[in-house]
C-alpha cells in the first residue's frame, strides 16, 4: 500500500511539473499575440487512485502556495495588433472618413471658357477671331509686300537705260504693275496733246494723272492696316468688357451663396480675367504688325514715287524730241 501510494505520488509531481512547463510556454505566446488554449486536467490518474489535487495536498502542503496560477481565459474575439493602422483624431479623421464630395475647380483656359458667362464667352470668341484676323493679314501683306517691292525694282532697272517711253514699254513688255501704268498713262496725255506746243501744260496734265496712280497704289498697298490699327486699339477695353462683366456675375453668386470662400469666389474671377488675357494677345501683335506694315509700306510708297519720277522724265524727253524735230523741220 505504502509502494502504491509512492507512485501515486510521483505521478502527481510528474503531472504537475508539466502543467507548469505548459503554463510558463503559453504565458509568452498570450503575450505574442497568438493565443493558446491550455487543455484542463478534470480527470484522475487513475480510475483507482486519489485526484492530483488531494495528492499535492497530502503529500506536499506547500506545493499549493507555490503553484502557479492558471492561465487566464482567452477572448474568443483578437486584439488588434499593435501595428494596425489607426484612424486619426480630430478634424483630420473625420475628412478622411466624410471626405468632401465636390470636386476641385479646374482652371484650365478651356474649363474656364466653357464655365464662363455667356457674354464673356461671346467676348472670347470675338478676340480670338481678331487675333486670327490679324496674324491672317501679317502673312497675306508680307507675301504681298515682298512679290511688289521685287517686281516694281526689276521694272525700274528694266528701264533704266530707255530712251523713250515707247522703249520704256518694250522692255516691259506685257509685264503688269504700277509702271506699267505709269507709262500708259504718259503715252495717253501725250496722244491727247497732239499738236499742243505747251510743254508745261502736258507734263502738269501727266503729273496729275501720276499723282493719281500713286495715291490709288498707296491706298491698295495699305489695304488691310486699317483693321489692324483697330483691333489694336478696341481688343483691350473687349477684354476689359468682358473682365467687368464676369466680375460682377461673381459677386452676384457671391452675394447669393452667401460664403466668402476663396474657393468659390476664385473660378469666376479667373474666367473674367481671361478675358482681358486675350484681349492683350489680340491687341499687342496687331500694334506691332501695323507699325511694321508702316514702315514697309513707306518705302514702297518711295519706290512708287521714283517709278513716276522715272515715267515723267521720259515723257519729257520725248517732248523734247517732238519739238526738236518741228524746230528742225521749220527751219529747213
Amino acid at each position: 500500500m505504502t509502494l502504491s501510494r509512492k507512485r501515486h505520488a510521483r505521478a502527481a509531481r510528474a503531472a504537475i511539473a508539466g502543467v507548469t512547463m505548459l503554463i510558463g510556454v503559453s504565458g509568452p505566446l498570450h503575450a505574442q499575440g497568438h493565443p493558446q488554449t491550455t487543455p484542463a486536467i478534470t480527470a484522475p490518474l487513475s480510475p483507482s487512485g486519489p485526484s492530483t489535487s488531494e495528492i499535492s495536498s497530502t503529500t506536499n502542503p506547500g506545493l499549493q502556495a507555490t503553484s502557479p496560477a492558471p492561465a487566464p481565459p482567452v477572448s474568443s474575439v483578437s486584439e488588434p495588433a499593435t501595428g494596425a493602422t489607426q484612424p486619426p483624431a480630430g478634424n483630420a479623421g473625420a475628412s478622411l472618413l466624410n471626405p468632401d464630395p465636390s470636386p476641385p475647380h479646374e482652371l484650365s483656359p478651356w474649363s474656364m471658357f466653357m464655365s464662363a458667362d455667356i457674354v464673356v464667352q461671346l467676348v472670347m470668341i470675338g478676340l480670338a477671331f481678331a487675333s486670327l484676323v490679324t496674324w491672317t493679314i501679317c502673312i497675306a501683306k508680307l507675301a504681298e509686300l515682298s512679290l511688289a517691292r521685287r517686281a516694281l525694282r526689276a521694272a525700274l532697272n528694266k528701264i533704266g537705260d530707255a530712251r523713250s517711253l515707247a522703249e520704256a514699254q518694250m522692255a516691259l513688255g506685257a509685264r503688269e504693275g504700277v509702271l506699267a501704268s505709269l507709262l500708259a498713262s504718259a503715252m495717253h496725255e501725250a496722244r491727247l496733246s497732239a499738236g499742243i506746243s505747251s510743254d508745261a501744260g502736258i507734263k502738269e496734265r501727266a503729273a496729275s494723272s501720276f499723282a493719281e496712280i500713286v495715291r490709288a497704289e498707296s491706298r491698295r498697298i495699305r489695304l488691310g492696316m486699317g483693321l489692324l490699327a483697330t483691333i489694336g486699339a478696341t481688343s483691350p477695353f473687349v477684354g476689359l468688357f468682358g473682365t467687368v462683366w464676369g466680375i460682377m456675375n461673381s459677386f452676384i453668386g457671391i452675394s447669393k451663396s452667401q460664403t466668402t470662400n476663396l474657393a468659390v469666389v476664385a473660378p469666376g474671377i479667373a474666367e473674367a480675367l481671361l478675358a482681358t488675357a486675350l484681349g492683350l494677345v489680340a491687341a499687342i501683335p496687331a500694334v506691332i504688325i501695323y507699325n511694321y506694315f508702316a514702315r514697309v509700306t513707306r518705302g514702297y510708297t518711295e519706290l512708287v514715287g521714283r517709278a513716276s519720277g522715272a515715267a515723267g522724265r521720259l515723257l519729257s524727253r520725248d517732248l523734247d524730241r517732238t519739238h526738236g524735230s518741228l524746230s528742225s523741220r521749220a527751219a529747213e
